[in-house]
């Protein structure tokens, strides 16, 4: 039985380490995708049985793609296989070349996804009355996949609407990509995207992506953080719990690193802090937030307690290369009683 559903792209992500896209001679290969990237956190830290939704061209480069994923323990029968045309002229894989950064210099992402099997995915491809009828507990999904294509959406919202139907909890991150909306309305068409998908959901994570008047418009001081929350919750109605992290970027390095949380029983709660971070590779840390406080909300552990899962899950996730987490659960919760870096024999 399987206790989380994803909803998705799975993308074959190049690193250079600790070189750069342009004058890479070889890279390190890695699987990772916005929404995938917290199925696999819950299967690998926490030990819940998850699984992916997405969709791959049947080709060599798909089946890395699906061996990687099988590697990280989660559940592949979901995925829908697209015959290979040998060329990918009607479908083919995303591909994600990153640069880590370093010091003044930032994290880089050149993406390279149009016409991907996924992207043309369409409402009634996947029955999910089906999927939802065997006992999941959890869905999520958010703004990147609904960014993909103009259909995308739609599957996003008959999943996230037959979930509730099911009594399965939604989850849904706005994680806004630019480079999705290129040409496609900007900013002011995703926005419209995110209203119309949050009220489907009972959890928003990264909820700072609903305040303003369309996404990354407005920077939200420490201060203005519970306002923001309130904000966020006055557009997606019939959410419970509201989270997000907080993050600040001295340099690509050392980030302040710390999250926030509102829910309808708490009210407004904060994460552990954790300044001056040292970081290896801050891809996919969100989304090992969004494993950890999902974790922490299906153990019944409270709200408090599930940020601080979340928050410490995605602190650790910034010390190990790509965009899934390598963390175990012992570690997580080492951190939370105040472990630290010392040797351990």
């Amino acid at each position: 039985m399987i206790d989380v559903v994803a909803l998705g792209e799975v993308m074959l992500r190049f690193d250079p380490g600790e070189g750069r896209i342009r004058t890479a001679r070889t890279f390190q290969v890695w699987e990772g995708g916005g929404e995938y990237n917290v199925v696999r956190g819950l299967r690998r830290c926490f030990g819940r049985r998850s699984a992916v939704v997405t969709a791959l061209a049947d080709n060599a480069v798909g089946r890395l793609v699906e061996d990687l994923i099988l590697q990280g323990g989660v559940d592949t029968s979901l995925i829908r296989w697209v015959p290979d045309d040998g060329i990918g002229r009607t479908a083919r894989n995303g591909l994600n070349f990153v640069e880590r950064g370093y010091g003044v210099r930032g994290a880089l992402g050149v993406s390279d996804r149009a016409h991907t099997a996924v992207s043309q995915l369409r409402k009634g491809d996947v029955d999910w009355d089906a999927i939802f009828s065997g006992g999941v507990r959890w869905f999520h999904t958010g703004g990147i996949f609904a960014g993909l294509s103009d259909t995308t959406v739609d599957v996003a919202d008959e999943a996230m609407a037959a979930a509730r139907r099911h009594g399965v909890t939604v989850s849904y991150d706005p994680n806004h990509r630019p480079s999705l909306w290129a040409g496609r309305g900007g900013a002011d068409a995703a926005r419209e995207v995110d209203l119309r998908l949050a009220r489907h959901a009972d959890v928003v994570v990264g909820a700072l992506g609903l305040v303003g008047r369309r996404p990354g418009d407005r920077r939200i001081t420490a201060e203005e953080v519970p306002e923001a929350l309130a904000e966020a919750a006055g557009r997606a109605p019939a959410a419970t719990v509201l989270a997000t992290t907080l993050r600040e970027v001295p340099s690509a390095g050392v980030n302040d690193w710390s999250s926030a949380a509102w829910s309808a029983e708490t009210g407004f709660v904060t994460g552990p802090e954790m300044p001056a971070l040292h970081v290896l590779d801050r891809i996919g840390s969100g989304d090992a937030f969004a494993a950890g406080l999902i974790h922490g909300l299906l153990d019944g552990a409270g709200l408090e307690r599930a940020l601080a899962y979340g928050t410490a899950h995605g602190a650790l996730t910034m010390t190990t290369p790509g965009d899934v987490s390598m963390a175990t659960l012992a570690e997580v919760e080492a951190l939370l009683a105040g472990g630290t870096a010392h040797v351990r024999r």
